[in-house]
């Protein structure tokens, strides 16, 4: 496996765009300024519990528009992370899951947290976040949430660093 160098930035901007969309959430006014230009962010969905986010991953997986780019996208699976911090993609033999904390840690409860993860299963590129999965990521919730989505984060890749 290659190394996965620009994880850290990876996740520095994703940070970066969680922090708006809560900013946003907290002042109840989608509208943004951002880097100089005006952006209506769409509502971010966020999830109570591990089947909230199965049936979640299931809608995005069936979508006609998701299905036409990604045609080889298998089924994907969705289990508690008991005492973690993170979300988590692994993909043993045929079979695909998406580990989520539940309980105290509920920022990985949240469509960008989760989109992110449908990511990896969508590219399951080497290095995990290397360029073609900041595309997929980037494809994918311009597909799921709009294109404003996708501007904001390839604009904070590009200020992060990330290829």
């Amino acid at each position: 496996m290659t190394r996965d160098s620009q994880r850290a930035k990876v996740y520095a901007a994703e940070e970066f765009v969680r922090t708006l969309f809560d900013r946003a959430a907290e002042h109840g006014d989608p509208v943004v300024d951002f880097f100089g230009t005006r952006l209506t962010l769409p509502p971010e969905a966020r999830f109570a519990s591990v089947p909230a986010v199965q049936r979640y991953v299931g809608q995005v997986l069936s979508q006609p528009a998701v299905r036409r780019r990604w045609p080889d996208a298998g089924p994907l699976r969705v289990r508690p992370r008991s005492g973690a911090t993170a979300a988590h993609y692994e993909r043993v033999d045929n079979e695909a899951t998406i580990a989520v904390p539940e309980g105290r840690t509920v920022w990985a409860l949240r469509e960008l947290v989760v989109l992110h993860e449908i990511g990896h299963h969508l590219t399951n590129s080497d290095p995990p976040h290397g360029h073609a999965f900041v595309a997929t990521f980037c494809k994918l919730a311009a597909t799921v949430m709009g294109p404003e989505v996708a501007y904001v984060l390839r604009v904070v890749y590009a200020k992060e660093g990330v290829r």
